[in-house]
């Protein structure tokens, strides 16, 4: 494997465990709103940076496998927060990469991103359980898209000086032939 290679791949390990971290302290922390659902997205913020950094293929890779684990870890795996978890952050993440390029930035997609995982997430809810009425609490995830979008697409472009530093780490310098 060529060195760029294994940096990629030792990089995306380090953040698919953060995020699998950020998906798991989620999952256990006490809901702090009236309305069920509404979260924060933390994991998704790593998502983000992996697409503007890795690209979109890589971030579906990342965003399965904290779906994954995370469940696993949180004890949700098969069930139907599981469905929710990981077809909304599939969907969600096929969205953000898709607009990636679009020249909209990193709040702008992140928030596209938080709606079309609260439409999915509300989709598969109520495929799961039978129940169409469930798509009238459409108004009220919404509602905590736009301010979660936002800080998740703030922190994300926070992040991409973490990778020079990163590599850094993982790349000491190179003996040159005459060392």
């Amino acid at each position: 494997m060529r060195a760029n290679g294994a940096f990629t791949l030792v990089y995306l390990s380090i953040l698919t465990a953060l995020a699998v971290v950020l998906h798991t302290v989620e999952a256990w922390l006490p809901v702090p709103y009236l309305f069920p659902g509404a979260k924060l997205g933390l994991a998704n913020i790593v998502g983000l940076h992996v697409i503007f950094t890795h690209g979109a293929s890589a971030a579906l890779v990342v965003t399965l496998l904290r779906s994954l684990i995370g469940s696993l870890v949180s004890g949700t795996f098969l069930g139907v927060g599981f469905a929710m978890s990981v077809s909304a952050g599939l969907a969600s993440t096929a969205v953000m990469g898709a607009l990636a390029s679009s020249g909209l930035g990193p709040v702008g997609i992140s928030i596209v991103g938080a709606v079309t995982h609260n439409l999915t997430q509300l989709a598969v809810a109520a495929l799961v359980t039978r129940q169409p009425g469930i798509v009238f609490y459409l108004p009220v995830l919404l509602f905590f898209a736009v301010p979660t979008g936002t800080l998740v697409g703030i922190v994300s472009g926070k992040m991409k000086p973490l990778e020079a530093n990163i590599r850094a780490l993982l790349n000491p310098r190179r003996p040159t032939p005459g060392d």
